[in-house]
């Protein structure tokens, strides 16, 4: 039995919240467990320096200083990006692009901002999750205002986590799990169940080709059902 009480192959409850902030272009509030993290689309009618054609997708992922059992410190104390923060956008970004027509998207940019506000693992595959919706509202009120003639994100993205914990496979894992997982997989895929991205590690000990594609077939199963709940709140989005 695991800790919370879940089956092997069950992700932790799932809470979306959109419009969380009324300002930015797409905004969702992504709560996995106690993992909480806040995604801001904002688009500007404007491409960074390196962009020669269409239009370009990128992200921001920051931890807030309590976000954790035990107070960081802000990145901005330190003068630079903590090497984990700068790993981790660039998953994000590199995750949403890989979806993304950035020709029909025009000369514009999207940056979505995934801001931690509580981290109990998982952090990064839920900014991913709650990121492409983000990104995928601000898109879809383009298109309403008549900027855009049809959506750039041709398929929706979405991650989880799996891992082996004590020689046993398991998905969507919590702290305490990740802490003593043997085995710590990321997956990103896109809607109809082609990788994007997959970070494995051997961290307790090495596993074998068939553990990890157990572990992916693993969170194929939870990211179907987050692509079914991304569907669900982008079509009741305004």
């Amino acid at each position: 039995m695991r800790i919370d009480g879940r089956k092997n192959d069950e992700l932790r409850p799932v809470k979306i919240t959109v419009g969380f902030n009324r300002f930015a272009e797409g905004s969702v509030l992504i709560e996995m467990g106690n993992t909480m993290v806040l995604c801001n689309a904002s688009v500007e009618e404007k491409v960074p320096p390196h962009v020669q054609s269409g239009g370009w997708i990128t992200a921001e992922y920051s931890m807030l200083p309590r976000a954790n059992r035990e107070r960081s410190k802000r990145d901005v104390s330190k003068l630079k990006l903590s090497p984990r923060s700068a790993e981790i956008q660039r998953l994000i970004g590199r995750s949403l692009r890989g979806a993304a027509d950035l020709e029909a998207l025009g000369e514009r940019t999207i940056t979505v901002d995934c801001d931690v506000l509580q981290g109990d693992g998982g952090t990064r595959t839920a900014s991913v999750t709650g990121g492409w919706l983000a990104a995928a509202i601000a898109c879809k009120r383009l298109m309403k205002a008549g900027l855009l003639e049809q959506m750039p994100l041709k398929t929706s993205v979405a991650a989880v986590s799996a891992g082996i914990v004590a020689d046993v496979p398991m998905l969507d894992l919590c702290y305490e799990e990740d802490s003593s997982a043997m085995v710590d997989l990321n997956c990103v895929m896109t809607a109809d169940g082609r990788l994007i991205e997959v970070q494995g590690t051997g961290e307790g000990r090495p596993f074998t080709v068939e553990e990890q594609q157990n572990l992916v077939q693993l969170c194929a199963g939870g990211i179907a059902e987050l692509t079914a709940l991304q569907k669900k709140y982008l079509e009741e989005a305004e």
